[in-house]
C-alpha cells in the first residue's frame, strides 16, 4: 500500500498541482493579454481603449468575465443541444491541454516528453474540430459557412507549419521542446568566437522559415489579417453567431489561449526560449521565465500590430499564400536546410 502511495498517489497529486498552477497562471496571463491586444489597438487608432475599470482599466477583463458568466446563454431552438454547447468546451480544453509540455523555463515544465513538439501539432490540429461541431450544431447557414472555411484554412497553413517545424528538429535532432531551446546556445555567433547570444537562435540561420511560421500562425489562430472565420463584415460573428454568455466566453477563451502557445511556440522555435539575449552579466542575473514571459509578450505584440494595421484578405488570396507561395517555400528550405546539414556535418 505504501509502494501505491508514493509510486502513483504523490506523483499524480504532483501533476495535478503543477497542472492546476500552471492553468491559474496562464489564464491570468491571457486576461491582460487581451486587456494589451485592446489597448494596442485602441492607441493605433488614437483611442483610449478600458480605462475605466480599475486603475488604467486593468481589472476591464475581470470585469467582462463576470459579465459572461451571470448572462444567460441562449440555445437556438433548432440547435443540437449536446453538440452545441460540446463544442466550445472542446476548444477551450485542447488550448489548454497543449501547454502541458510547454517549458517556460529549464525544468519547469509539466511533461518533459521527448516527443514534445508532435503532441503540440496533434492538439494543435485536433483544434479545428470544436470549430466545426459549433458551425454544424447551430443548424444555421452562416455558421456552417464560416465552419467550412476553418476547416481549410487551418488545415492548409498547419502543411506550412509542419514543414517549418521539420527545418527546426533537422537543425537540433530532438523532438524535446527543451532540447530545442538549449540548442540554440551555440550557433553563428559561438561558432565565430561570440558569446552566446541571440545571434545563436533559428531566427537568423531560419530566417525565412521564422516569417512563415510567424504568419501561419496567425492563419492558424484565426487572427487578422486572416480572421475570415469570424469575419464580421461577411457572417456576422463565425461560427460563433449563434452563441451567448459562458459559452461564447470558452470561445474567446480557446482562441486566446491558442494565441498564446503559437507565441510561445515562436519563442521556443526561434527566439531561444528562456535564454537570455546575450549570456553575459547582467542577463544572467534575469530569471529564465521572465525572459521567457518578455518574449512571448514581445511575440503577441508583433501579432497585435498586425492586426491594427494590415487590412483583411480575401479568402482566395488567403488560400493562394498558403499553397502557391508557403508551401513551395517551404518544401525547399527542408531540402536545402537538410543538405547543408549533410554537407557541412553541422549540429551533429
Amino acid at each position: 500500500m505504501s509502494d501505491f502511495f508514493h509510486g502513483y498517489v504523490v506523483p499524480a497529486a504532483i501533476v495535478v498541482g503543477q497542472s492546476l498552477l500552471l492553468m491559474v497562471l496562464l489564464l491570468v496571463f491571457v486576461a491582460y493579454l487581451l486587456y494589451a491586444d485592446r489597448k494596442i489597438w485602441a492607441a493605433v487608432q488614437l483611442r483610449r481603449g478600458p480605462n475605466v475599470v480599475g486603475p488604467w482599466g486593468l481589472f476591464q477583463s475581470f470585469a467582462d468575465l463576470l459579465k459572461f458568466m451571470l448572462k444567460e446563454p441562449v440555445v437556438p431552438s433548432g440547435a443540437n443541444k449536446g453538440v452545441f454547447l460540446l463544442a466550445p468546451l472542446v476548444t477551450t480544453t485542447l488550448a489548454l491541454s497543449a501547454w502541458a509540455v510547454i517549458p517556460v523555463a529549464a525544468g519547469w515544465v509539466v511533461a518533459d516528453i521527448n516527443v514534445g513538439i508532435l503532441y503540440i501539432f496533434a492538439i494543435s490540429s485536433l483544434g479545428v474540430y470544436g470549430i466545426i461541431m459549433a458551425g454544424w450544431a447551430s443548424n444555421s447557414k452562416y455558421p456552417l459557412l464560416s465552419a467550412l472555411r476553418s476547416a481549410a484554412q487551418m488545415v492548409s497553413y498547419e502543411v506550412s507549419i509542419g514543414f517549418v517545424i521539420v527545418t527546426v528538429l533537422l537543425c537540433v535532432g530532438s523532438l524535446n521542446l527543451t532540447d530545442i531551446v538549449m540548442a540554440q546556445g551555440r550557433g553563428l555567433g559561438t561558432a565565430v568566437g561570440l558569446p552566446s547570444s541571440f545571434l545563436d537562435w533559428h531566427w537568423l540561420v531560419l530566417l525565412p522559415m521564422f516569417v512563415i511560421f510567424f504568419i501561419s500562425a496567425l492563419a492558424e489562430t484565426n487572427r487578422p489579417p486572416f480572421d475570415l472565420v469570424e469575419a464580421e463584415s461577411e457572417l456576422v460573428a463565425g461560427f460563433m453567431v449563434e452563441y451567448s454568455s459562458t459559452p461564447y466566453m470558452m470561445f474567446m477563451l480557446g482562441e486566446y489561449v491558442a494565441i498564446v502557445l503559437m507565441c510561445a511556440l515562436t519563442t521556443i522555435l526561434f527566439l531561444g526560449g528562456w535564454l537570455p539575449p546575450v549570456d553575459v552579466v547582467p542577463f544572467t542575473w534575469v530569471p529564465g521565465v521572465i525572459w521567457f514571459i518578455l518574449k512571448v509578450t514581445l511575440v503577441f505584440f508583433m501579432f497585435a500590430m498586425v492586426k491594427a494595421f494590415v487590412p483583411r484578405y480575401r479568402f482566395d488570396q488567403l488560400m493562394r499564400l498558403g499553397w502557391k507561395v508557403f508551401l513551395p517555400i517551404s518544401l525547399f528550405m527542408v531540402v536545402a536546410v537538410a543538405t547543408v546539414l549533410k554537407i557541412t556535418g553541422w549540429g551533429i
